[in-house]
């Protein structure tokens, strides 16, 4: 069992969906269409077409930048698909990219203008320039939208939320009356007044590990019931 999806002794885990690595794969997916922007931009100077000049340098780094991290994403998907950095720089490389891309076509567009006295609208930088966007919020939001799935297990009971977009769901020692397996990798939560809840980790990696460790967290930690009478 890879290390970052091991049920943890105690303490909190992200738990990552049961088809997290195929997700990931198709994600990189996404990564083409960058590399061809980055191709047809430096096409124009490479063929003598266009001059080079300081900000094609720039861009000729950056997409240097952007194959290396690219390949080394690659790598990372084939031995180890759950790392995730804090910040994930291919989608920055991949972002500025596209906002290169983004202002050659605008001054090209403009300079055109501005020989013919021809005003037009043009769609194309602007729509690089929001995938430019998503790219950034990507970079920074992936770390903790994966960690928005979770399993915390602490001396005082546990919280779970299975679901990225679903609740969080916290229970005390005291808020429990039974913890019981139900089905393959699911637990039935029944509170002393009787309310049930349904936790399931069907659709999470190594689901039904992690609903064995939880159930064993709960009969190792949960205080006795105290006798009647």
């Amino acid at each position: 069992m890879n290390a970052a999806t091991a049920p943890a002794t105690e303490g909190r885990t992200v738990l990552y969906h049961r088809r997290h690595a195929k997700m990931q794969r198709a994600k990189s997916l996404s990564h083409v269409g960058p590399a061809v922007v980055l191709l047809l931009a430096v096409a124009p100077v490479l063929g003598g077409t266009e001059a080079f000049t300081p900000l094609t340098a720039l861009e000729f780094l950056v997409g240097t930048a952007y194959l290396v991290l690219m390949v080394r994403e690659l790598r990372h998907l084939r031995h180890n698909p759950f790392h995730r950095e804090p910040v994930a720089w291919l989608e920055l490389s991949a972002a500025a990219i596209l906002a290169f891309e983004s202002y050659h076509i605008w001054h090209r567009h403009h300079a055109a203008e501005l020989a013919s006295g021809v005003h037009r609208v043009h769609i194309l930088p602007w729509i690089y320039a929001a995938t430019a966007l998503a790219f950034v919020v990507m970079a920074f939001r992936m770390k903790q939208m994966d960690g928005r799935r979770f399993l915390h297990l602490h001396a005082q009971g546990f919280a779970v939320r299975t679901n990225r977009l679903g609740r969080a769901q916290e229970f005390g020692w005291a808020d429990l009356a039974a913890v019981a397996p139900a089905g393959p990798a699911d637990v039935l939560v029944r509170r002393p007044a009787g309310q049930q809840h349904r936790i399931s980790f069907a659709q999470v990696h190594n689901g039904a590990a992690f609903r064995d460790h939880l159930l064993a967290h709960v009969a190792q930690r949960q205080p006795p019931a105290p006798e009647a009478g």
